[in-house]
Order: C-alpha cells, then sequence, then structure tokens
C-alpha cells in the first residue's frame, strides 16, 4: 500500500506534512518507545501517540532510530500534545522520511485495519487494547489506574516500586517468612544491584523507568517473565514515566515556594513575611518541623550533582510527601513532623538509605536539625542540619541528627581535611615512626588510654598486658611527643589527632 492510498481516504482526515506521498509501506507498527528500532524489520508504518517526546531534542534521535530500521513512514497522533511539534516535522525533513499527522477522532487501530485487513481477530483486538492504554495517558489516567487497566486489556500484573522500597501503584504478591523483607523492599535491591535492564527476578521482569538516576528511580515488576516481550514492558514503563512526568509538573511549583522560603528566611526576611511563606508550603507557624539537608555523591559521575541527586533521593525517601530545594551546599526540605519525632524520621531515612547502598558507587549523605516551629527558626535548622550533613559526609554517608553534632565530631567536621591530617602527622608522626620500626604498640597504648580515661590497670587489661608495660609505653609516648599525658590539654590534642581524618 502508499500512503496516497490513505490520504485518498477523506473518512480518515490524514494530512501529508513532509516527504514523498508516493512511498510504499507493507505493515504497521505501533510504538511510544524512545528507541524502537530493536522492534523494527523495515518497511513499516510507523504509528506514535508522541508519549516519548519530552523536549525538541528528542524528535532527531527518534526518527533517527526510525530511519536506521528502513521504516516507510511515520504516523504521528495528536492526542497527547494537540498538535505534531515543528521540530518532528523538521527531523523527518531532513531525514527523508514521510509524515502524517493523524487527527485525534482517527484511531490508530482504524488505520491498521485499512492497511492490514486480514489481520486476525487476535491481532486486531491487541492493537485496540494498546489504542486503549494509550489514549487513557493521554487523557490523565493515574498510575493505579494504568495498572488496573494494563491488568484487565493485557492481562499484565505487577507493581511501581521506588528505588527505596516504597511501593507506588499495584501490588506485589509474595508470602513473607519471618525475619524477611517485604518483597518490595527486596525488588529494590534487585533493580539497584542489576548490571543491566530490564530483568528477571523473583518470577518478575523488572524494566526501569525513566532516564533517571537509578537511585532515584522508579522499577516496573511485570509479574512474569516477558523478555520475549520487551518491547510491551518498555512501552508500559514509558507509560508510567509519562505519568510521573505529569506529577513532576505539580512538584516543581512546590519546589519554588520552598526556595522562596529559604531564601527570605537565610536573608532576614520579616517574620510575619516568613510564617506566611511557611504557611503557604503547607506548615502552620505552631506547627513542629525539621530540616533536612542532603547530597548524594556518584562516585562515578554519571548521574547529576549531589544537590540535585540528593534532593531527588530526598523525595523519594520520604514517599514524596515533601519536596527538596537544590541550592549550591546541597538540598533542603522542610518536613512537619506532624506526631512524629525527628528520630522517627531520621530511622525512616536510614532505612531507605540502607536500601539504596545495594547501587554500587553511589553515597547518600543526609542531615537533620531538632525540631523547630515558627518561620524564624529556619535560618538555625537549616545551618543545624547542614553541619550534620557535612558530618554523615565525613563519615562516608549515612544519616545524622543534631543531637550527635554537638561533639568533637561537629568540630573535627568544620576542620579542612588537609589540616586535620597536618595536626596528626606532626602530634602522632613520632609514635607511627617508632611503632614500624621497634614493630611496637604505642598508637594502639595511646587510644586504649585514652578511652579509659587514663586508669593504668584499665587500659592494661584490654590491652592484656602487665600495667608496667602500660606506664612504660606511656613513658615511651611523652619522651617522642614532648608531651604531658596527666594534662587535659595534651589528653584533648591526642584524642583529637587520633580521631583526625
Amino acid at each position: 500500500m502508499r500512503i496516497n492510498d490513505l490520504l485518498a481516504r477523506p473518512e480518515l482526515g490524514l494530512r501529508l506534512l513532509t516527504g514523498d506521498p508516493s512511498r510504499e509501506f507493507t505493515t504497521v507498527h505501533i510504538t511510544d518507545l524512545p528507541e524502537p528500532g530493536r522492534y523494527l524489520s523495515g518497511g513499516e508504518l510507523v504509528l506514535t501517540g508522541l508519549l516519548w517526546r519530552h523536549g525538541p531534542e528528542d524528535s532527531p534521535n527518534f526518527v533517527a532510530a526510525l530511519r536506521e530500521a528502513g521504516v516507510a513512514a511515520l504516523g504521528a497522533g495528536q492526542a497527547w500534545l494537540g498538535h505534531i511539534p515543528s521540530d518532528l516535522v523538521a527531523a523527518c525533513t531532513a531525514a527523508g522520511l514521510p509524515l502524517l499527522e493523524v487527527p485525534t477522532e482517527v484511531s490508530f487501530r482504524t488505520l491498521s485495519e485499512i492497511v492490514v485487513p486480514r489481520l486476525s481477530g487476535d491481532v486486531r483486538e491487541e492493537l485496540g487494547r494498546h489504542r486503549r492504554i494509550v489514549a487513557a495517558v493521554a487523557e490523565g489516567a493515574d498510575l493505579p489506574e494504568l495498572v488496573a487497566l494494563t491488568a484487565a486489556e493485557l492481562g499484565v500484573t505487577g507493581a511501581v516500586v521506588s528505588a527505596s522500597g516504597d511501593l507506588i501503584a499495584g501490588a506485589l504478591e509474595d508470602p513473607i517468612s519471618e525475619g524477611e523483607e517485604p518483597a518490595t523492599i527486596r525488588l529494590a535491591r534487585s533493580y539497584l544491584a542489576a548490571p543491566r535492564l530490564p530483568f528477571v527476578t523473583g518470577g518478575r521482569t523488572v524494566f526501569a523507568v525513566g532516564r533517571g538516576h537509578r537511585a532515584a528511580g522508579w522499577a516496573l515488576a511485570c509479574d512474569g517473565d516477558l523478555l520475549d516481550r520487551a518491547d510491551l514492558g518498555y512501552e508500559l514503563a514509558a507509560c508510567v514515566a509519562l505519568e510521573r512526568i505529569r506529577l513532576e509538573a505539580g512538584r516543581r511549583v512546590e519546589r519554588r515556594l520552598t526556595e522562596q522560603l529559604l531564601a527570605a528566611a537565610l536573608t532576614g526576611g520579616d517574620a510575619a513575611e516568613l510564617n506566611a511563606r511557611l504557611r503557604t508550603c503547607g506548615i502552620d507557624a505552631a506547627e513542629p518541623y525539621t530540616v533536612v539537608s542532603a547530597v548524594a555523591a556518584d562516585l562515578g559521575e554519571r548521574g547529576p550533582d549531589p544537590a540535585t541527586l540528593g534532593g531527588q533521593v530526598l523525595e523519594e525517601l520520604l514517599g514524596r510527601e515533601v519536596v527538596a530545594a537544590a541550592g549550591a551546599d546541597g538540598a533542603v526540605a522542610v518536613v512537619p513532623l506532624r506526631g512524629l519525632g525527628v528520630s522517627e524520621v531520621a530511622e525512616r531515612l536510614r532505612a531507605g538509605a540502607a536500601v539504596l547502598s545495594a547501587l554500587p558507587g553511589t553515597r547518600i549523605s543526609v542531615g537533620l536539625s531538632s525540631a523547630l516551629t515558627g518561620a524564624a527558626a529556619l535560618r538555625g535548622g537549616v545551618a543545624e542540619s547542614g553541619h550534620a550533613r557535612r558530618l554523615a559526609e565525613k563519615r562516608g554517608g549515612g544519616v545524622v541528627t543534631s543531637a550527635e553534632i554537638y561533639t568533637h565530631d561537629l568540630l573535627l567536621a568544620t576542620v579542612p581535611a588537609e589540616i586535620g591530617r597536618s595536626f596528626a602527622d606532626s602530634l602522632l608522626g613520632p609514635l607511627l615512626d617508632y611503632d614500624r620500626s621497634h614493630q611496637s604498640d604505642l598508637i594502639r597504648t595511646l587510644g586504649v588510654f585514652l578511652d579509659t580515661a587514663g586508669s593504668w590497670h584499665t587500659c592494661a587489661e584490654r590491652l592484656h598486658v602487665h600495667v608496667n608495660t602500660v606506664r612504660y609505653r606511656i613513658k615511651r609516648i611523652e619522651e617522642l611527643t614532648g608531651r604531658d599525658l596527666s594534662t587535659m590539654p595534651d589528653r584533648v590534642d591526642f584524642y583529637l589527632a587520633l580521631r583526625a581524618p
């Protein structure tokens, strides 16, 4: 069949936007995958609802994949965007690929039945089911509706799970033995550790949702082995990704409000104005809250900057109940407590971060302020949570609350690493050299001596040596360093030197 044959049917209302109308095609293929080339054999009229298009830069990539696969022509529906974008027209023109505009009222199933009138009833019905799912997404179906529709139309059941193990939509039916982690947690760990996607685990096929960093990603888990029908899984994952993009559009407004609140607080804004901004962000002036600061460093440098990724991860760890504003130093979220304590929020964050630890090469650091009320406390809360987060970074990642920063660790966390190392080397260097030369144990003895508050006998018991041996070693330490371990200032110096980075 030729494109002219379709254009000659007025009831279809098709319009040729670019290309040769005499081009022949042999069959129809419906897809909304951003890279559909692997499922094309050549000669097709490809029909797409444009769900893959997030911006103008996507059109050239999509068209290039079609051209490389030898596709004859492209038909684009109007239902999703309401029009055919000019960047798609330009890409098709440059590639010499005919482009048809398919009006909203004409279904892809109708075109398929015209092109391939001898299709079996089963195939025609499958095309109709596909079209109904795409149309539902375009019309704003939410994730639970999409999961239910997929099960009803395609018989594919499953769930959408966040990287931290939060069930977002659907259900994972799995018997849990005593002491065993929930199925969502096990699936999230498998998703994070998988060298490639999709993969099959526990009787489910797991697909990535969208193209974002895996630490803040979602996984689509379809029951059964769909590797031989991977195009179906990719299509469903693309539909889920579109709903996530739609949700993200609303969250951008909330982030902007949080950014404005934080900016006003850090520049010393008027108290009445700050409380009004706090209420705009959903927190009453008398309601307790905690400030949370986060960064997520991708050690392989594959993802976004640590502040941006930290904000994305933080939102997922808290079940998308808050938004995080990414700044130069890190992401910051104002989290209402609502019956919870700071320690309970911290435990929730630790549980999610423990799941994310299954992802190689990504280090997450989170700090929480104490419980605060009123916008006037916000500035101090930002500083407090930032100090706690930097302590978490110093420890190699994790979650730290304000209760942990009011110790010598806070002092060490604020000292540049090179200064801390220089201080430790100058004080402990002679002891390290002596231990290496004499196979002695002065550094270890010093540490135990300080941990036991200078008790000769307790130190000897812990080291399993005679008390006179401890006395000899301490005397040798004082001779090598010129310090006096009977004085508090010198004990403090040694204590900090042993804990310097």
